[in-house]
């Protein structure tokens, strides 16, 4: 498995009273210089955990964005239809993650990332998608 990024805070918006915030992160793809993605996740505050009596989790939510920042190079990348991880990060404090996968379209030359939430007892159809073409970018096996 490819190595998989680390996310820096780039913005937080707050939304309402309570303490919920919305978490914006860059995400620099590990295997492919050139491209970085933008997810941005709703992030629950004390007041919405002690009112709630849900103290361990955070929502699914999420949304992502993803573009050319330089020349692309493609490294070592999971080629297959399953792609992989680029990004996880724990939602509660067991079996919840929300995650970006990588996919290599390569029939269009096109990086497709998807953000999504994953759970161990029953999936999350909270998803969302970014694509970059990546037209004559250099690979490097």
């Amino acid at each position: 498995m490819a190595s998989v990024a680390y996310a820096e805070k780039v913005g937080e918006i707050g939304v309402d009273w309570a303490g919920n915030d919305i978490v914006i992160e860059a995400i620099p793809d590990p295997e492919v210089s050139g491209v970085t993605c933008h997810l941005a996740y709703f992030e629950r505050g004390i007041i919405d955990r002690l009112a709630n009596g849900n103290w361990f989790e955070d929502p699914s939510n999420s949304a992502i964005e993803c573009q050319q920042i330089g020349p692309i190079t493609i490294g070592n990348i999971d080629r297959s239809e399953d792609g992989e991880d680029v990004f996880r990060a724990s939602r509660s404090i067991i079996f919840k993650t929300l995650r970006v996968k990588r996919i290599y379209d390569e029939a269009n030359r096109t990086l497709i990332y998807v953000a999504h939430g994953r759970e161990l007892t029953q999936g999350s159809a909270k998803v969302s998608i970014s694509t970059v073409p990546v037209g004559d970018a250099v690979e490097r096996r």
